[in-house]
């Protein structure tokens, strides 16, 4: 797994994904730049989900791997329309560092620029996405979302597995990273104006 960016340090040894490293940390506001992606997407119910990320993320192992591609970060699950009690819209990829073609599969795409909350977390995934989405809200931030027929429609949601899955194969104890980008429509005193910048 390379060291590359999704604009944040490097993927985490295996070692520092431990029971007792369970944990949800602290929110942050970052600016980052667009970046180029492939990825599988797909309509699954919510239940049952997880299910279908580990099975793509094993087809999109085995594509990489017969492309020669060289991913610039850690694998990563973006959540493009969220609906609980229905069908989730989710895309399972990889940072690549220039854009690629893909295939009829694998689509290319890009993380769009902008300034994204984020925070990381062990096992409490749930947990998680409730305590970044208050705490949002408690700082007055404006996500980029809108709703849509299908359910919550995200400019850009992810999760990126920051653990090398081929030195720590239990999901139970990997180190995750939670983003969400931030509204481009901010009113100059916004929280998110001085937001530490990430190139």
């Amino acid at each position: 797994m390379p060291k590359g960016s999704l604009n944040h340090p490097e993927v985490a040894p295996a070692e520092q994904a431990t029971p007792e490293r369970q944990y949800i940390g602290k929110p942050s506001i970052q600016y980052r730049s667009e970046q180029h992606s492939v990825g599988i997407r797909t309509i699954t119910p919510f239940k049952g989900m997880f299910a279908v990320v580990d099975q793509l993320l094993k087809e999109l192992r085995s594509w990489i791997k017969v492309q020669a591609a060289t991913p610039t970060g850690p694998f990563f699950l973006r959540l493009h329309v969220i609906d609980m009690d229905g069908p989730m819209d989710i895309e399972v990829g990889c940072l690549v560092p220039e854009p690629h073609p893909g295939d009829e599969r694998v689509r290319p795409g890009t993380f769009p620029a902008g300034r994204y909350a984020s925070l990381r977390y062990s096992r409490y995934a749930l947990r998680a996405n409730r305590a970044l989405l208050d705490w949002g809200k408690q700082e007055g931030l404006t996500w980029d979302r809108w709703d849509a027929p299908e359910g919550d429609r995200f400019g850009c949601r992810y999760e990126a597995y920051l653990t090398d899955y081929r030195l720590e194969p239990r999901k139970s104890v990997w180190e995750v990273e939670l983003a969400i980008k931030l509204s481009d429509d901010l009113p100059q005193d916004s929280p998110t104006a001085s937001a530490e910048s990430i190139d």
